[in-house]
């Protein structure tokens, strides 16, 4: 049985983005449509059984309908051509009351065949080309969903958090309590399990978020997790595999390193999870490319423009089509020799760029060891006197019975 793994779609981030005029959308739109069309290309290509998606397909909880008509073509190819689809919903999928529809609902609604939406947790038995899996979803759940208002009125903050993931935790226990042990099993989560290595997102929430321990989501009775709401991919166990898909494209710079792409996961035959050999490959993902140049110019430097042109050049290819931040650090004194023009057009074949400066101004004047600020005008005018060798004592004794008088002239306002 051959599962297709991914999670953290985030359809309608727009940073770096310009306007397609082919389309008339966001190009970072078409970034994240044309990931995603890969993904489904290869689920086709390869007559996957299943693809398990683990939530987050917006950026926003109130997708425009663009992104949902966007969204909904790529699932329906999938599932016209006969491959089940299995939908999580995440925290950015939530609307902002707990009555409302999420975002993805809509496909429960119109009962789509070969589509299943889960907003709770719950098991499904969905049939595949190779025979039926058992799929545990723990989709993210508000605090208000586990917990009554009684119960946490007089809990901290980290008591609250405590107690979720004790509420989880048994979730997860009692499903699999429930599994058949004939059938492949796999638990999807969108959850936060602690020891993981966060990409973007931690800009976002976690950090005051609940967590899962690793051993409370390794439950033996799965031969697979699938987690989402990292944008990391990466491994958690072995045995059974814990596995974060990650965003399936780069979101912003504090994602540049990160490869993107899916899980290919083939659970072969066996009686009971554990006996049952799993095997799982990342495939990674064309994607835009971040890239950021930083550029360090001295005091000294005569050409600081072909400085940072050279800079530029340096990058070579790399620079086209890429996301580019351009970083220069100069001081103050040459900051008005760089022509922003001609750096604009070495970043010409960028897919777009930021420019910032960082400006080195020098200290203030310290006198005697200490700031000007903080030295009396008579001292001040001593101590610049006495740095000078060209002022003989004499002159310069003259100099400070001037330099008093008129001090004095100026504080009494005579």
């Amino acid at each position: 049985m051959k599962i297709l793994h991914f999670a953290d779609l985030h359809l309608g981030v727009e940073s770096y983005g310009r306007l397609d005029p082919a389309t008339g959308l966001s190009s970072r739109l078409l970034d994240f449509l044309n990931a995603l069309d890969q993904l489904v290309d290869y689920a086709l290509e390869n007559k996957v059984d299943l693809v398990l998606f683990c939530g987050d397909a917006y950026r926003s909880r109130e997708p425009t309908q663009t992104q949902q008509r966007e969204f909904a073509r790529r699932i329906n190819r999938l599932a016209t051509n006969d491959i089940p689809v299995f939908l999580l919903i995440g925290n950015h999928d939530l609307p902002n009351a707990a009555s409302r529809a999420t975002s993805t609902e809509i496909f429960d609604t119109l009962a789509v065949k070969n589509v299943y939406v889960s907003n709770r947790p719950q098991i499904y038995i969905i049939p595949t080309n190779s025979g039926k899996v058992q799929i545990v979803s723990l989709p993210w759940l508000r605090r208000s969903a586990l917990l009554t208002r009684e119960e946490t009125k007089n809990l901290t903050f980290e008591q609250i958090n405590q107690k979720l993931q004790q509420i989880l935790t048994d979730v997860i226990a009692a499903k699999a309590k429930e599994l058949n042990p004939e059938l492949p099993a796999v638990l999807a989560a969108h959850v936060w399990v602690a020891g993981s290595k966060v990409g973007s997102e931690s800009s976002m929430t976690i950090g005051q978020e609940h967590a899962l321990m690793l051993s409370n989501v390794a439950h033996p009775a799965f031969d697979y997790i699938a987690l989402g709401h990292i944008h990391k991919h990466q491994v958690l166990s072995q045995n059974p595999p814990v596995v974060y898909a990650g965003s399936l494209e780069r979101l912003d710079f504090g994602e540049a390193e990160d490869e993107k792409g899916f899980y290919l996961v083939e659970i072969g035959v066996g009686e009971g999870a554990g006996k049952r050999a799993v095997s799982f490959d990342f495939h990674p993902v064309e994607g835009r490319r971040f890239l950021t140049i930083d550029v360090n110019i001295e005091p000294a430097d005569a050409a600081p423009t072909d400085t940072v042109l050279e800079s530029i050049a340096e990058q070579g290819d790399e620079v086209r089509d890429a996301v580019v931040r351009l970083n220069i650090s100069l001081p103050s004194e040459v900051e008005g020799e760089l022509r922003d023009s001609d750096i604009r057009n070495a970043l010409g074949d960028a897919h777009y760029f930021t420019i910032a400066r960082d400006i080195k101004r020098e200290s203030r004047l310290r006198l005697g060891g200490m700031a000007a600020e903080d030295i009396s005008p008579l001292d001040a005018l001593k101590t610049y006197l006495e740095s000078r060798k060209d002022v003989s004592p004499e002159r310069a004794k003259l100099l400070l019975d001037y330099g008093d008088k008129l001090i004095q002239e100026q504080n009494t306002g005579s």
